[in-house]
């Protein structure tokens, strides 16, 4: 087909003996000839390249032929339609009769917008997705990008800004436990990069106060060893069993380091589990049977009471000055267990707070408070929907926000979610194609401004309105 032609004209052929390709063409052109003037002359036009050349597909059975012919054509509509009119008035084909219709004249042009508008939309939706950020991903983004760059060196080793001058730092094992600190907004974090305590990170516990922040693995445990033996070491934490610092959301992060525990009360013998022996301090394990490893001092802190630990909502957070240091020192406590109180691990020790700068303690209070106070499903729908955001929310199962996304891209965030959300709530239609996605990745609810109507709607994902969520 001439990459010009505006035109195709299809003709059906129909002929009552045996004919060939060459025998249709000679037809068209012979008894064709003079019937229009010179102007559309078929030959000429073929020359000219106005029309292109002619295509025939002919099959012959039981002494019958027939088939399909197809002319280009970059005449105007009105040629065009003469031009195939024409063609219907052949009559013999070699030397049999033969009947020849026009069966279309199909607009090229509009064949090639169908196809533009279908590869435009594809494009639309996967060259700018990727680009739209929320205004809360930009500030994300921003503050992140601040706070890496934040990072410095502590005699060579990876650090935070803070770790120079401020009078409590925390120690955890590499570079990339650094940064999330940093992203969390602790500045004052120092990285071993080894079992191999250096001398610089020895010698710097012994003029602050120390927390060790390990990952919750033997390599942890090793490092605690050997950092005990050649500084001064005040608390412990550890990421939870298996996990790194550096794979720690933000709300694992400040959970871990409200919950360290004096490493004055975990076993000094060298073969002790440190991390079962800080899960039991903090209730949430057994503390170790070996009785070489066990006191008197010891067990009131390390048992729990008989109606269990009531951390988490029960945490308080509370800012003191602190004698000495560069600016003032803010005291996390330790959350009461169910009787209000928790005996003292160690009458020695100092008291069992955590120290951090008041600029540090302001980010960590930050990170506490969403998890503490929750957005309803309501609120949800209400900045969703009722404000007419123009945009889809995917919640977890806590109600916490998974993605953010244009509501024309809900049907592929829905999709390609990882993990899948529980609730999805939608500033616009609860299609068929979206809930029949939901129903696929094991959505449970979706929450829309108005519902679809559906041909066949999953029973395992419940669909409901924003009017009837706010009534």
């Amino acid at each position: 087909m001439d990459d010009t032609a505006k035109y195709l004209i299809h003709a059906s052929i129909s002929a009552d003996g045996v004919v060939e390709r060459s025998d249709v063409v000679g037809a068209v052109f012979g008894q064709t000839e003079g019937l229009l003037g010179d102007e559309l002359d078929l030959r000429d036009l073929q020359q000219s390249s106005k029309v292109g050349r002619i295509d025939v597909q002919i099959d012959s059975e039981n002494g019958h032929s027939f088939g399909q012919m197809t002319i280009a054509s970059s005449l105007d509509k009105v040629e065009t339609a003469i031009l195939a009119a024409s063609l219907e008035t052949l009559t013999r084909v070699g030397p049999c009769q033969a009947v020849i219709e026009v069966t279309n004249i199909e607009d090229v042009r509009e064949a090639k917008r169908r196809m533009i508008v279908e590869r435009a939309k594809e494009l639309l939706t996967e060259s700018f997705d990727d680009t739209v950020m929320s205004s809360t991903e930009i500030l994300e983004e921003v503050k992140e990008s601040v706070r890496v760059e934040d990072i410095t060196e502590y005699h060579g080793l990876p650090a935070g800004p803070r770790v120079a001058d401020s009078d409590a730092i925390v120690v955890v094992e590499g570079r990339a436990d650094v940064l999330t600190l940093l992203r969390y907004g602790i500045k004052n974090a120092v990285a071993v990069e080894g079992t191999n305590v250096p001398d610089a990170v020895a010698g710097l516990t012994q003029e602050r106060t120390v927390t060790a922040f390990l990952d919750g693995d033997r390599g942890g445990e090793l490092i605690l060893r050997e950092l005990s033996q050649v500084g001064d070491v005040d608390y412990v934490a550890f990421a939870p069993d298996g996990r790194s610092v550096e794979d720690l959301d933000r709300a694992s992060v400040v959970r871990a380091l409200r919950n360290k525990v004096a490493l004055s009360s975990l076993p000094d013998d060298g073969d002790g589990d440190f991390r079962a022996a800080v899960a039991a301090v903090n209730g949430t394990g057994e503390a170790p049977t070996d009785p070489r490893t066990e006191s008197p001092a010891t067990e009131a802190s390390s048992t729990p009471s008989a109606d269990g630990p009531a951390n988490g909502s029960a945490d308080a957070v509370s800012e003191a000055p602190a004698e000495g240091g560069n600016g003032g020192t803010v005291a996390v406590e330790k959350p009461a267990d169910a009787a209000g109180a928790r005996a003292d691990i160690d009458a020695d020790a100092a008291p069992d707070t955590e120290v951090f700068t008041e600029s540090e303690v302001e980010a960590v209070a930050e990170a506490v408070e969403p998890a503490v106070e929750r957005p309803s499903l309501a609120d949800h729908v209400r900045e969703v929907i009722a404000d007419e955001s123009g945009m889809a929310r995917l919640l977890d199962a806590d109600l916490g926000i998974d993605d953010e996304v244009a509501v024309e891209t809900v049907y592929d965030a829905v999709e390609y979610a990882d993990p899948a959300p529980a609730i999805v709530v939608v500033d616009g239609e609860a299609s068929q194609k979206l809930v029949d996605i939901a129903a696929q990745r094991g959505v449970g609810h979706v929450v829309a401004r108005s519902a679809g109507e559906y041909v066949k709607k999953p029973v395992s994902v419940r669909v409901r309105t924003a009017d009837q969520l706010l009534d």
